[in-house]
């Protein structure tokens, strides 16, 4: 049996969902940069990254139904998911003043938070790793931690 002929098994399946997000993140992050349409994006993302191969690099095959929920869910509540990061930050930093991966990355999350799919504390693990993805020497990832956690709270009281 090769790789290719087996069935998924559990860390397949969380590799794909991670990819998954990481894929929203970026996608939502190239509609606000480009100006593009939730389907355009969406299109290209499941068509040409998903577990495609250029110069050698193997994108991670994602999730393509998380990847449809989160997007959905972003840009569905995108005002509510925006006011709630708002409210995580600090009064002079509002989500409009922070850096665009940032504000793709809490949209994405704010989306998973504000649905009862997956626990909070699984949402953060998640999008702080991504965060380390895009900032690895910097101090964003503690920074979405904090942000995230407050959201979480106020998305999800009952699971703290």
């Amino acid at each position: 049996m090769t790789g290719t002929d087996r069935k998924p098994g559990k860390d397949d399946k969380r590799r794909m969902k991670s990819a998954a997000r990481l894929y929203a993140v970026q996608a939502l992050f190239q509609m606000e940069a480009a100006g593009q349409s939730v389907d355009a994006v969406m299109r290209e993302f499941e068509s040409h990254r998903f577990g495609a191969t250029y110069d050698e690099d193997e994108m991670a095959e994602g999730d393509p139904l998380l990847f449809r929920r989160v997007i959905a869910a972003a840009v569905n509540l995108q005002a509510s998911i925006d006011q709630m990061t708002d409210r995580a930050l600090v009064a002079k930093w509002p989500i409009d003043r922070i850096d665009p991966v940032l504000r793709a990355l809490f949209r994405a999350a704010g989306a998973e938070l504000s649905g009862p799919e997956v626990p909070p504390k699984v949402v953060i693990n998640e999008y702080v790793d991504i965060a380390h993805a895009f900032f690895p020497e910097g101090r964003e990832p503690k920074f979405v931690n904090a942000v995230l956690d407050h959201m979480a709270r106020e998305a999800r009281p009952e699971a703290f």
